[in-house]
């Protein structure tokens, strides 16, 4: 018969534990531990806390924000997930000296740091540039799009949200009609009735939330002063697309040094159109750099790049009032490189949208055929949007009414037929012709690329790595919040890899 060592689970055992040998020498842990308790100034949580004199102590706030970049640093982005690990992994029991602080305290902490979290970041910037981390000549700005906590099926114009509600109301109408109905039939439908309260229960209360919201709140306003769809669970958030869909969440940016990916600057912003966000991180930036010791004209000389979703009149102009040698290409600069001539396009997929490319022109009678055989008219000679200047063509509206390529043609739920914008130039704009000049150049060609090693392994980092998939908090101020902590969390694991000793 075979042997085995006995075991025993109701035997005790006791084990001495030294919680400061937890933290291992050269572990991102080690150097979190090291640099909070030994570099950075905690001081600026003391207004916060009022209890000199009265009340009881508080978390020492170097215990909470070492579980947390800890925890952010492994994935554990719930205040519930940190609360458990501080119970059970020794090395957050061995970073909170044993304290376990439930997750409410820990959820307070991250979303009330608005007047704190520039300031620590300043402090993890200023160790990356004693550490000779930053190189601070060239610079790449990129954003990541995140969905947040709020729900796209809340968002939509003013319009939209009024017609959800009367849509709600009518379905809680049809639903008492047949209480009433079934009221009055005795045996009929008895069985429906308790899942039919719940429904129209639920269904008012959704009623009530969207007129409540209406009531407190106005259209959105976007660039240009346009409308944009507001949010009723978060309005600051966004719905934006991105290569998996729509998403309702916020838009990451960062702008990272380039000798070891060092995030510079770093902030979240409710908008998924990157255009808007230059001049915000640069100012950023420089306030960042001269925090650490940099002089007042720190950009001046050095190199940005940025992607074709940055490239505009008003940016291109901040970065020649900065002194900076940007490169920022247009949409259309791949189609100008030849060595893009031959490169092979992937197969579009059988239900993909139509794109322009999809609708042939007809010069002989300036029309544009769809893919179906129907001609678009021209309707709109020549327009003008974000200096583009446009040709407009729309297909006939009983033509488009009962079209079986309809959902592949029309974007928008809304929209009766098909309309096609036809760029046909640019106005001029000599920062856009210079800009392009400039990145088609073969210096150009030769810096810009360098975009991609340098900003895109950041994301990868934060995203994959540190499995932030989704920020879990509301509003632009405590998104930020989070965003910024992941971001330190990113620096703080090139000062434990890179820095000496």
């Amino acid at each position: 018969m075979a042997k085995y060592k006995r075991y025993d689970y109701s035997q005790n055992v006791l084990v001495p534990v030294s919680l400061e040998e937890q933290l291992m020498p050269g572990t991102l842990e080690f150097a979190i531990h090291t640099l909070i308790e030994t570099r950075m100034d905690l001081s600026v949580f003391d207004d916060k806390y009022n209890n000199d004199e009265a009340g009881r102590s508080a978390y020492d706030p170097k215990v909470l924000l070492k579980i947390v970049l800890l925890a952010y640093s492994r994935g554990l982005i719930s205040s519930r997930k940190i609360e458990q690990a501080c119970g059970e992994n020794i090395v957050f029991m061995a970073l909170a000296c044993g304290q376990q602080p439930d997750h409410s305290t820990i959820a307070a902490f991250v979303s009330s740091m608005q007047d704190q979290i520039l300031a620590l970041f300043r402090d993890v910037l200023l160790i990356c540039e004693e550490q000779k981390l930053l190189g601070g000549t060239f610079f790449a700005l990129d954003g990541c799009k995140l969905p947040s906590n709020a729900s796209k099926e809340w968002s939509g114009r003013l319009s939209d949200l009024k017609n959800k509600q009367a849509r709600l109301e009518k379905k809680v109408q049809g639903l008492l009609k047949k209480q009433i109905e079934a009221d009055h039939n005795q045996g009929v439908d008895q069985a429906e009735q308790p899942k039919r309260e719940r429904q129209i229960k639920k269904l008012q209360h959704q009623a009530d939330r969207i007129e409540k919201w209406l009531n407190a709140n106005g259209p959105r306003t976007g660039g240009g002063g346009r409308e944009v769809q507001s949010n009723i669970t978060d309005n600051e958030s966004a719905k934006m697309h991105t290569a998996h869909g729509a998403i309702q969440g916020y838009n990451g940016q960062a702008l990272v040094d380039k000798k070891h990916q060092v995030i510079v600057h770093a902030e979240a912003f409710g908008c998924g159109q990157d255009h808007g966000h230059v001049e915000p991180m640069l100012e950023g930036t420089k306030k960042n750099l001269q925090a650490i010791g940099h002089c007042q004209d720190c950009l001046e000389g050095k190199t940005l790049t940025a992607d074709a979703n940055y490239h505009s009149h008003d940016n291109i102009e901040k970065c020649i009032e900065e002194g900076l040698d940007a490169y920022i290409p247009d949409l259309k600069f791949r189609s100008r490189d030849k060595r893009f001539a031959t490169k092979k396009r992937q197969p579009s997929q059988k239900d993909k949208p139509f794109r322009l490319a999809d609708f042939k022109h007809d010069p002989t009678r300036d029309e544009y055929i769809c893919p179906r055989g129907r001609r678009l008219t021209l309707s709109v000679k020549k327009f003008t949007r974000d200096r583009v200047i446009y040709r407009r063509y729309v297909a006939d509206l009983a033509t488009c009414r009962h079209c079986r390529l309809k959902p592949r043609c029309l974007r928008r739920k809304n929209a009766k037929r098909k309309t096609i914008d036809v760029p046909i130039g640019v106005t001029e704009d000599n920062y856009s012709k210079a800009m392009s000049h400039k990145v088609d150049s073969p210096k150009g060609r030769r810096i810009y690329p360098q975009r991609i090693a340098i900003v895109e392994p950041v994301f990868a980092n934060i995203r994959i790595h540190k499995l932030l998939n989704r920020f879990t908090l509301r509003g632009k101020n405590k998104v930020n919040i989070q965003w910024m902590l992941y971001c330190m969390v990113h620096n703080l694991g090139k000062i434990a890899r890179y820095a000496p000793g």
